[in-house]
């Protein structure tokens, strides 16, 4: 289960490595960028008119993916398991 939280972290950091090479590198337009893709997959973007450096949004961005991952996880292994049946 560490693994796969681990991995849901890894995610959030790649996510917001592609977002910054998508917005650093093509420089789209204010009407271009998909502001509800990039609110939804990095939450603290939603705070954009913030001043926060690349490192801050990553970590943050980790910790909000790895608690995620923890959710699903949990929720997962509550429905793979057996449960009884009474009648």
């Amino acid at each position: 289960m560490k693994l796969r939280i681990a991995t849901w972290a890894a995610a959030g950091t790649v996510v917001v490595a592609l977002w910054s090479l998508y917005l650093g590198g093509f420089h789209p337009g204010p009407h271009e960028t998909p502001w509800f893709l990039l609110d939804l997959t990095v939450p603290i973007a939603l705070l954009r008119h913030q001043a926060m450096s690349v490192d801050l949004v990553l970590a943050v961005n980790a910790v909000t993916y790895a608690l995620f991952g923890l959710l699903v996880e949990a929720t997962r292994r509550f429905r793979s398991r057996p449960h009884a049946i009474s009648t």
